[in-house]
């Protein structure tokens, strides 16, 4: 593990590295079989999966739900706050570090790369890669189908609208929609549901 771990921090410090190696392989296939074990699990046995995930993550907050099928690839670099709601089919690709707040709700299909493969040829079929951190911060909603690139910072309270592919950090407090993703305006107080007491 200590080799991998060196491999993730040259990476995240900007190197290029070859990320097929055997002992790189074989923690991606014992983080897959949680995740496929994960998967298989029946809703209802809450305290199983919840344990399980734990061992998938390296750290999750008291209250979520992670809607069923979940996947990553190393799961050690995931770190997620308090009440997290995640719908069907989340991918987390974490060669690098992946931070999300409390209160984050993610809507389904929606995924995350930290991982950047070489633009040529020769070097991409060598397997060489880097990796950038993804942040998203506290009180955001990612709406389905949305998909978080290296590098990219989700200031808190933001919404990202459905389809969404986020290309670049997003500051605090806006909607932002589109391909790529782009602010249409900030949120305010006349954006709260009327009818509620």
């Amino acid at each position: 593990m200590k080799k991998i771990e060196e491999l993730m921090l040259r990476m995240q410090n900007g190197e290029w590295v070859p990320g097929i190696r055997p002992d790189v392989s074989e923690k991606l296939t014992e983080v897959a079989d949680k995740c496929f074990r994960y998967n298989s699990l029946p809703p209802s046995r809450i305290e199983e999966r919840e344990a399980l995930i734990r061992q998938i993550v390296g750290r999750i907050g008291e209250r979520f739900v992670i809607n069923s099928p979940f996947h990553c690839d190393f799961g050690c670099y995931i770190s997620i706050g308090e009440n997290f709601v995640a719908n069907f089919n989340l991918t987390i690709l974490d060669e690098a570090q992946v931070t999300i707040g409390d209160n984050v709700f993610l809507g389904p299909n929606c995924s995350i790369y930290t991982i950047i493969h070489a633009l040529t040829a020769t070097e991409r079929n060598e397997g060489i890669m880097t990796s950038k951190p993804v942040s998203i911060g506290d009180d955001v909603w990612i709406a389905g189908d949305c998909k978080i690139l290296p590098g990219v910072e989700i200031g808190a309270g933001c919404v990202i609208g459905a389809g969404s592919v986020v290309t670049k950090s997003i500051p605090a407090g806006v909607l932002a929609v589109g391909n790529p993703c782009k602010v249409v305006r900030k949120i305010t107080d006349a954006d709260r549901p009327h009818n509620l007491k």
